[in-house]
Parts: C-alpha cells; structure tokens; sequence
C-alpha cells in the first residue's frame, strides 16, 4: 500500500504561482509513476500532468503546458507541481496519483489505483 498527501494549495491571484507537493509513504520501494489530476466545481476530474519512476519522462495536458512543472525527488519520495501563471480556470482540487509501472506513462484515471485527498487551489481574478 502507499499512501499519499498533497500539500500546498491556497489561494493566489491571477498571474501568481503555487508549488503543491505530493509526499508518498508506505511501500514505496518500487517504480511509481505519479500524476496529478484536478476537479472544479461541478465537472469531472481531469488529468494535468504525470511523471515516470525515473523522472526523464513527464506529459502535460494542453491547458497547462508551458505555465506547469512536474517534477520529483525519490530519495524523499515527493513529487512536485510548480504551477506558474495561474489563471482562475485554474481553480479546482488537485489530487496527486500513483500506480507501480517501470516502463508505461500512464495518463488515464482509472490507471491509477493510489490517490491523496487533495488540496484546494483558488485562483482570484
């Protein structure tokens, strides 16, 4: 089992930037690759970004490429969102995924079968 908690959402004016983190526990001795996904009020929640176990290999969703970092530090099993330019369609609950994969990037939700509780990321215009 892994266990994972974000941290680090608030709310920030339009051109602001967060960074969210993502600390992972538990049987964390294998490759994950994490992701994180977002919900706004009211609609479904969608993919932002994902990481591979090693780190060479991220993908971003349209909406947030070029304004959006993922990143992580496996010797301190977190991962890391830096969310720079941030818009107010920015706003929603960010959830930090992870699912045991050594070689595939997954992008998809139900591939991911670890999930934190989310935090909430507010965005003023």
């Amino acid at each position: 089992q892994v266990q994972l908690v974000e941290s680090g959402g608030g709310l920030v004016q339009a051109g602001g930037s967060l960074r969210l983190s993502c600390a992972a526990s538990g049987r964390t001795n294998s490759n994950y690759a994490m992701a994180w996904f977002r919900q706004a009020p009211g609609k479904e929640r969608r993919f932002v970004t994902a990481i591979n176990w090693s780190g060479v290999s991220t993908y971003y969703a349209d909406s947030v490429k070029g304004r959006f970092t993922i990143s992580r530090d496996n010797a301190n099993n977190t991962v890391y969102l830096q969310m720079n330019s941030l818009k107010p369609e920015d706003t929603a609950v960010y959830y930090c995924a992870a699912v045991r994969s050594s070689y595939y990037l997954p992008l998809q939700e139900y591939e991911y079968n670890y999930w934190g509780q989310g935090t909430q990321v507010t965005v003023s215009s």
